[in-house]
Protein backbone atom coordinates (compact mmCIF):
# COMPACT_ATOMS: atom_id res chain seq x y z
CA UNK A 1 0.00 0.00 0.00
CA UNK A 2 1.10 3.23 -0.70
CA UNK A 3 2.39 5.95 1.90
CA UNK A 4 -0.44 8.34 0.55
CA UNK A 5 -3.33 5.48 0.94
CA UNK A 6 -1.85 4.30 4.50
CA UNK A 7 -2.23 8.30 5.43
CA UNK A 8 -5.99 8.03 3.96
CA UNK A 9 -6.74 5.14 6.25
CA UNK A 10 -5.08 6.67 9.41
CA UNK A 11 -7.54 9.89 8.53
CA UNK A 12 -10.84 7.46 8.20
CA UNK A 13 -10.13 4.87 10.58
CA UNK A 14 -7.99 6.51 13.60
CA UNK A 15 -9.11 11.03 12.92
CA UNK A 16 -12.30 10.01 11.97
CA UNK A 17 -12.72 11.69 8.82
CA UNK A 18 -15.93 10.96 7.60
CA UNK A 19 -14.81 11.20 4.05
CA UNK A 20 -14.24 7.04 3.12
CA UNK A 21 -10.57 6.77 2.33
CA UNK A 22 -10.98 6.17 -1.49
CA UNK A 23 -12.35 9.99 -2.02
CA UNK A 24 -9.85 11.91 0.11
CA UNK A 25 -7.98 14.21 -2.23
CA UNK A 26 -4.33 13.68 -1.52
CA UNK A 27 -4.57 18.07 -2.20
CA UNK A 28 -6.91 18.59 -0.19
CA UNK A 29 -6.54 20.75 3.26
CA UNK A 30 -6.39 18.33 5.88
CA UNK A 31 -7.58 21.43 8.35
CA UNK A 32 -10.10 22.92 6.08
CA UNK A 33 -11.12 20.22 3.86
CA UNK A 34 -11.12 17.35 6.10
CA UNK A 35 -11.28 19.52 9.58
CA UNK A 36 -8.68 18.53 11.43
CA UNK A 37 -7.78 20.31 14.50
CA UNK A 38 -4.89 20.71 16.99
CA UNK A 39 -5.21 17.17 18.48
CA UNK A 40 -6.18 15.95 15.11
CA UNK A 41 -2.42 16.90 13.65
CA UNK A 42 -0.67 15.70 16.73
CA UNK A 43 -2.45 12.06 16.24
CA UNK A 44 -1.76 11.93 12.33
CA UNK A 45 2.05 12.65 13.57
CA UNK A 46 2.30 10.15 16.06
CA UNK A 47 0.34 7.42 13.87
CA UNK A 48 2.72 8.43 10.75
CA UNK A 49 5.56 8.00 13.34
CA UNK A 50 4.36 4.54 14.15
CA UNK A 51 3.08 3.30 10.75
CA UNK A 52 5.97 4.25 8.81
CA UNK A 53 8.88 3.94 11.73
CA UNK A 54 10.08 7.59 11.29
CA UNK A 55 10.57 10.28 13.99
CA UNK A 56 9.08 13.75 13.14
CA UNK A 57 10.77 16.17 14.85
CA UNK A 58 9.16 19.65 16.08
CA UNK A 59 11.02 21.44 13.07
CA UNK A 60 9.33 18.64 10.64
CA UNK A 61 5.85 19.27 12.37
CA UNK A 62 4.95 22.43 10.46
CA UNK A 63 1.42 23.54 9.25
CA UNK A 64 3.80 23.39 5.32
CA UNK A 65 4.15 19.70 5.89
CA UNK A 66 0.82 18.64 7.54
CA UNK A 67 -1.32 20.88 4.82
CA UNK A 68 -2.29 18.04 2.90
CA UNK A 69 -2.01 13.69 2.49
CA UNK A 70 0.81 14.26 -0.32
CA UNK A 71 2.32 17.21 1.72
CA UNK A 72 2.45 14.48 4.74
CA UNK A 73 3.26 11.39 2.71
CA UNK A 74 6.40 13.59 0.94
CA UNK A 75 7.52 14.19 4.86
CA UNK A 76 7.74 10.58 5.25
CA UNK A 77 9.81 9.92 1.93
CA UNK A 78 11.78 12.46 3.21
CA UNK A 79 12.56 11.30 6.68
CA UNK A 80 12.67 7.06 5.66
CA UNK A 81 15.32 8.17 3.07
CA UNK A 82 17.34 10.27 5.94
CA UNK A 83 17.10 6.96 8.24
CA UNK A 84 18.46 4.52 5.68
Amino acid sequence: MSIENTIRKIMENDLFVETPADQIDLDGSLRNDYGLDSLGFVELRVQCEDQFGVQISDEDFTPEAFQSVHTVADLVRRLQGAAA
